[in-house]
């Protein structure tokens, strides 16, 4: 074998075994992911603030009546590993604009153990991409979907724990300098602490995670009781000089605000913009 053939024959080796690692991993990740979706059966609860000081915020109210289909859940968060391989197997960019920037500056949060920060866009890309993966409906999930999941089929849970209760670095980290966001901060690896009565780990305390729905702060005197999907428009803001945000619900507090980390809590974020307390989990329609 002359020179030149065996430099081709090397080559096509490496390429190769570089496809079939990639393949691996794409594999080993949809295998995780969908093993790690929990059935949730559908039912009837009272959404919203029940008046028991669950929530600060007055667009937790008022309390109403949902009715879900039956879905299914991840049990964790979309760790950043996972984005990582996503971006790179498909060759998605980031929505956000300074997403490279904001990963350089805090390397801590952007390890493949942690939660993903993700801009509303990317973690809906990522859930459709492993749609995609299975041929089966995997979305971000509805805010409905997300709160009934927590209150473990919509029980009267003040937190997302396995006793409905939160104690410090028990159940629930502690609060970050007071509650105020800093480069120190960062969240708990996915599953430090024991899941809701669903198994489902890290739906109070740690990354604020996206759901589908654009926001409204006064949605809740207007939602339907069946599947509800959100307001049609989002709230937005922004300079008049500057670009227009669109808001969309985020759910389950922040890891530096512990006792805002409850069920019923709401936050409303621009979805073209990526805070480093962000993250999310997938649904899938059965």
């Amino acid at each position: 074998m002359n020179a030149t053939l065996k430099t081709i024959t090397l080559l096509a080796a490496i390429t190769l075994t570089a496809c079939t690692s990639t393949e691996d991993k794409v594999n080993d990740l949809l295998e995780r992911h969908m093993n790690a979706f929990v059935f949730v059966e559908g039912g009837s609860f009272m959404m919203g603030n029940p008046g028991l000081g669950w929530a600060l915020g007055a667009d937790s109210y008022p309390a109403h009546k949902v009715t879900l289909d039956s879905f299914s859940i991840q049990k964790y968060e979309v760790t950043q590993g996972d984005m990582d391989l996503f971006m790179e197997v498909t060759g998605y960019v980031s929505s956000y604009e300074n997403y490279d920037k904001k990963r350089g500056d805090n390397p801590d949060r952007f390890a493949a153990k942690m939660p993903a920060p993700a801009a509303w866009a990317d973690a809906k890309s990522f859930c459709q991409w492993v749609g995609k993966l299975s041929n089966k409906a995997i979305n971000l999930p509805t805010e409905a979907q997300w709160e009934y999941a927590a209150r473990s089929r919509g029980q009267m849970y003040r937190f997302a724990t396995d006793t409905g209760e939160a104690v410090v670095d028990i159940n629930m980290a502690q609060e970050a300098k007071k509650g105020i966001f800093d480069q120190s901060a960062l969240p708990k690896v996915p599953g430090s602490f024991p899941p809701n009565p669903l198994g489902l780990y890290d739906m109070s305390g740690n990354a604020t995670e996206w759901v589908l729905d654009n926001y409204q702060p006064d949605y809740y005197e207007h939602s339907p009781e069946h599947n509800p999907q959100g307001p049609k428009a989002a709230k937005t803001s922004g300079l008049k000089s500057g670009p227009t945000y669109h808001h969309k619900v985020s759910r389950g507090g922040r890891f530096y605000d512990f006792w805002g980390n409850t069920t019923v809590s709401r936050l409303d974020k621009p979805q073209e913009l990526m805070g480093l307390d962000t993250g999310f989990r997938c649904v899938m329609q059965n």
